[in-house]
């Protein structure tokens, strides 16, 4: 564990802040990634840093720190989005289903499709669990214990991702 994580957990603002500035451009990556807006990506990586101030007692140093907050940030990211779901549900109007489908991805003609780009179009949980299978590196018991769902949704998901990519990126 670095001086500076030990000292910002005896509540050393300024250490926090040296560990916010060596960690911020990470977790603003992974936000981005996950929600695929940057916007959204800012106000997450913010709420990231406000829970890891507040739990930054419960690191222990069993593994990286990096390791902890990457997690902090997936599961934020994760618990952001339930509550959007829930907060929309309860809204949304059952008699326009039109207003409960994604809005449609307008590709203009001649433009590079790059690969945040081609990320960003996929279907949110196809999404997820490509992020974090083939980037972060976690495996499908892992993904389905994190997202909620069963280890072949996990699977079924990946594989949709990875076909959706690649006939988006042959065009």
């Amino acid at each position: 564990m670095t001086d500076a994580i030990r000292r910002a957990q005896a509540g050393d603002a300024a250490a926090f802040r040296a560990v916010y500035d060596a960690h911020v451009g990470r977790v603003y990556a992974l936000c981005l990634r996950l929600s695929g807006d940057r916007q959204e990506a800012e106000e997450l990586t913010q709420d990231v840093f406000v829970r890891a101030w507040e739990k930054l007692g419960s690191f222990r140093g069993e593994s990286a720190f990096g390791t902890w907050l990457h997690r902090l940030a997936v599961n934020t990211v994760l618990m952001a989005r339930r509550a959007r779901g829930r907060r929309e549900r309860r809204v949304a109007s059952s008699e326009d289903p039109e207003a409960l489908a994604p809005p449609p991805h307008g590709d203009a003609p001649g433009l590079a499709l790059d690969l945040e780009r081609a990320l960003a179009r996929l279907p949110e949980g196809a999404r997820e669990v490509f992020l974090l299978f083939d980037v972060e590196g976690y495996g499908h018991v892992e993904i389905a214990g994190m997202l909620g769902i069963a280890t072949g949704t996990s699977k079924a998901q990946l594989f949709r991702a990875r076909r959706l990519l690649r006939q988006w990126l042959e065009r």
